[in-house]
């Protein structure tokens, strides 16, 4: 393990890291004066970024990760060779059917992008749709946004962003010459949604913030100019979305917040219809719709926080009757109404269900092979189903595509996740304990490790979470985590507060207010797990990201003593001033979920009490990577730039202190398949770095 005598031996032997000067800058508000010397690394142009002192900051930056990595990177090619191994180089989806098609997409040996393929049900040669190596040629950042076949079968949009800040240009493929119409919309976001008659399509514009704003309509053969404006969101704190009802009839137009929702539906055979109101926006409830024969499924959390099911007629979509009472025990995610059968994705306990429902009211659940996993409905394009295809995974099963026979009651294997190198499930467990928290809530944590695993405290432990937005964090199978195990690691991903795994008021108890239980959960987890044997305290490695990266800054400041390593992916650690700046594109949106420190003295006092980069005191910290994106525009490439900056400038140890700015890639850092596996192994071997086993091999 690496001791502080160590870590001052390795800082001899690195270069001098870079020093972000420090300039006088301050504000006042509620009281408080706020002193922020590194301000200045927000570019006063952004999104455009070309201050050539910010830039040259971030490069050095970047120089200094290279040069400490670079006498690791045979671990790290190891590594990543390991990583590449387990991916089927021509991997493929389970074909999708579509009327009188089915869809996949499929991987070609040492391509980082996918290809898309379609073929008639009655028999016929593969068709190829799109091939995304081909578009992505010679770029440094590629990814595919939407891809929508017309009804008849003859058009396909697409949209593809270049440099990874979300905005995706929109094109027409006209299929049966295989070219492109000439039709380009730049700065659109989500999904595109043809009308009934194959003459045009649905889709959605950003605004100079990054926010969806605005839903328009363009009929094939018109100018983009004169596209129609469906609809247009004047609250700058909702985000449109859009998509159709599983009948194919409706466009369902979203717009929502943290907290609130309200959905607008047009009939796909009326494109130019006036959108009919479902049921008008109330602050706190939030409600999703889907269509079957004229009635509408609705599920909504009006009178349960767990939801509830109703239904309403389209002639008067506001009256609502009761079909599912909300449960304290079940709580309702998301529903699909099918012409035969109504689906409703649940979790009891922590534990993904499937209830499958008739409309006669008769409903079973669909039963799994282990007693903990994670299970969803996966892509089901027709609106009569016999088979429903279900995504499964566990932390030791890879993953799996299963129809469900729904007259039989069976699930068919349709295809689990090969890995050419070889995984022997029966070498690995997985747990699930109860952590104790300190207010008294028990925190479920998934555990998985190789058999042999010491329970003495004597080997390393990684330890995961998110815990923001309502998003649960599921035990799923990860190939990329094979490489810990099989050194010895023991996995855990500690489901906290913030998150909805045990319900929605999981989630309302992590956020405004109570953000702090976040924290604490995670702490209280890693106690636990110190408790019951699967690791030390001062052993144990931690990463998140996003939110997940602003966890791990408060509790690097809460407990560093704690972590042998700390990865912050994209972090979310400027919050008290992001949250005070309407500027950025998400920060009116993220007051239901933050608080509103412009307005509310209690909420700034509470951000500023757990804001990592404002709470960073002069102790020790563990080593720490710290990633972030350029173009991101979710958290801005300064949040975890000044983090740094402060952290290098403030804390007192000898330890390792990483920051890598991805300058053509945004929130999920590289795309492409092989390029993201090799940041994976550049983490991995930091984590090795930090417990003294990167030169053991």
């Amino acid at each position: 393990m690496t001791t502080a005598s160590q870590a001052a031996t390795d800082a001899a032997r690195w270069p001098e890291p870079p020093r972000a000067p420090q300039k006088p800058y301050s504000y006042k508000r509620h009281g408080y004066t706020i002193e922020d010397p590194w301000h200045w690394l927000k570019d006063e142009d952004y999104p455009e970024v070309n201050d050539p002192e910010v830039l040259d900051y971030l490069k050095a930056e970047n120089a200094y990760f290279e040069a400490v990595m670079a006498p690791h990177k045979p671990l790290i090619e190891k590594i990543y060779e390991e990583m590449k191994a387990r991916l089927k180089e021509d991997d493929y989806s389970v074909p999708a059917r579509d009327g009188a098609w089915e869809y996949w997409w499929q991987f070609q040996p040492g391509a980082q992008y996918r290809d898309w393929y379609r073929r008639p049900v009655a028999g016929g040669e593969a068709e190829l749709l799109l091939s995304e190596p081909q578009l992505a040629e010679g770029l440094e950042y590629f990814r595919l946004g939407t891809l929508e076949v017309s009804p008849n079968g003859r058009l396909m949009a697409y949209s593809a962003d270049t440099n990874g800040s979300e905005r995706f240009t929109l094109k027409v493929r006209d299929l049966d010459a295989r070219a492109d119409l000439d039709v380009e919309i730049p700065g659109t976001i989500g999904d595109v949604v043809w009308d009934a008659a194959s003459e045009g399509f649905f889709y959605t514009l950003v605004n100079e913030n990054w926010r969806p704003y605005v839903v328009k309509y363009h009929r094939l053969g018109t100018p983009v100019a004169q596209d129609a404006v469906v609809y247009e969101e004047a609250d700058g704190g909702f985000f449109i979305d859009i998509s159709h009802t599983q009948s194919r009839r409706f466009l369902v137009v979203s717009t929502a917040d943290h907290v609130t929702s309200e959905v607008r539906l047009v009939p796909l055979a009326d494109p130019l219809a006036k959108p009919l109101l479902v049921s008008p926006r109330q602050t706190g409830r939030e409600y999703d719709v889907d269509e079957r024969e004229g009635t509408l499924y609705i599920r909504t959390n009006d009178t349960h926080k767990n939801f509830r099911v109703v239904t309403a007629r389209l002639d008067n979509p506001g009256a609502w009757e009761e079909l599912i009472p909300g449960s304290d025990e079940h709580y309702i995610r998301d529903l699909i109404s099918f012409r035969n059968a109504l689906v409703i994705e649940e979790r009891v306990n922590g534990l993904d269900q499937i209830r499958m429902r008739d409309y006669g009211g008769g409903e079973h659940y669909v039963s799994f092979p282990e007693p903990v996993y994670t299970v969803s409905v996966d892509e089901n394009r027709e609106y009569e189903v016999t088979a429903l295809r279900l995504r499964y995974e566990s932390m030791v099963t890879p993953r799996t595509t299963f129809d469900y026979d729904l007259s039989r009651r069976e699930l068919v294997t349709r295809k689990v996740q090969e890995i050419p190198s070889g995984y022997d499930p029966r070498q690995y467990e997985t747990v699930r304990i109860m952590a104790p928290a300190r207010d008294g809530a028990q925190i479920p944590v998934s555990i998985v490790y190789k058999k042999g695993f010491r329970r003495d405290g004597s080997q390393p432990l990684h330890l995961y979470a998110y815990g923001a937005y309502g998003l649960a964090t599921p035990p799923n199978f990860s190939t990329v985590r094979l490489s810990l195990l099989d050194r010895g690691f023991a996995y855990a991903i500690a489901h906290i507060r913030g998150g909805d795994e045990m319900g929605y008021q999981w989630y309302l108890d992590g956020k405004l207010d109570k953000r702090q239980n976040t924290f604490n959960d995670f702490v209280d987890a890693a106690r636990a797990l110190i408790q019951q044997g699967y690791a030390s305290a001062g052993n144990i490695s931690i990463s998140g990201g996003s939110a997940g990266g602003e966890l791990m800054g408060a509790v690097t400041n809460m407990n560093p003593e704690l972590w042998r390593a700390v990865v912050a992916h994209v972090p979310f650690v400027d919050v008290l001033n992001t949250m005070q700046d309407e500027s950025l594109p998400l920060t009116p949106m993220e007051w239901p979920e933050w608080g509103n420190p412009i307005t509310d003295k209690t909420a700034f006092e509470t951000i500023r009490a757990y804001s990592p980069y404002d709470n960073v005191e002069a102790k020790n910290y563990p080593p720490l990577l710290i990633t972030g994106g350029l173009n991101d525009p979710r958290v801005t490439y300064w949040e975890p730039a000044k983090w740094a900056a402060r952290l290098r400038a403030t804390k007192t140890d000898d330890n390792l202190l990483l920051l890598k700015i991805n300058m053509g890639a945004g929130h999920g850092g590289k795309s492409g398949r092989f390029a993201s596996l090799y940041e994976d192994a550049e983490e991995y071997v930091f984590i090795l770095k930090a417990f003294g086993m990167a030169d053991a091999e």
